[in-house]
């Protein structure tokens, strides 16, 4: 009998099959190489504690790998993992009640603005100024301005993700952009 071989060249739905077939190690050692620096910056990110973002990340691959056999290939390997990621770092949040409501659908409160902010008011930001916005703004308004520009997620993920509607994550993702517009016309006056 062969040993069983996972590569880092496989794709992720092919690694995941091989291992819930075998049980081999080196391939779940496969996903986990791929995706914890990724994991660990979401987690980071978030979190704003070297410390509690390692230890995050060790209890998200622990649940990675106690429940991949949940996955279902609905979505891709990495949207899954991000989705678990993220509702981790929220969940702790929210028990350690730092940061109050999270995601919470302020719709009704917030006044709409005649004006949406451009895409391009964001991301032509110098990455100091930017950081200094970001760090500014709401956790929740950073992370899905985070998982639209930075992570390039599609509408219909972060709608996955955050259990919403797309429609309400569209409207989520305004009203961030305006914050944050806002913010750096507060901090930054004398620039465009």
């Amino acid at each position: 009998m062969s040993a069983v071989t996972c590569t880092k060249e496989m794709r992720d739905f092919e690694v995941i099959h091989v291992y819930l077939q075998t049980q081999a190690n080196p391939c779940f050692t496969v996903l986990y190489n791929r995706y914890v620096s990724k994991v660990y910056a979401k987690c980071i990110s978030i979190l704003k504690n070297e410390a509690l973002a390692h230890d995050a990340t060790q209890e998200i691959f622990l649940k990675i790998f106690l429940n991949l056999s949940k996955f279902g290939e609905k979505a891709q390997f990495s949207t899954w993992l991000y989705s678990i990621t993220y509702n981790f770092c929220i969940d702790y949040l929210r028990r350690n009640k730092k940061h109050g409501e999270l995601f919470t659908d302020d719709v009704e409160k917030a006044p709409d603005t005649a004006d949406e902010v451009p895409d391009e008011a964001l991301l032509q930001l110098e990455v100091d100024t930017l950081r200094k916005v970001l760090d500014e703004i709401p956790t929740a308004d950073r992370m899905i301005l985070l998982m639209k520009y930075q992570d390039d997620m599609p509408i219909k993920d972060i709608a996955d993700i955050l259990d919403k509607t797309e429609s309400a994550v569209k409207m989520q993702i305004k009203r961030a952009k305006e914050k944050a517009q806002k913010i750096k016309d507060d901090l930054f006056p004398n620039t465009n």
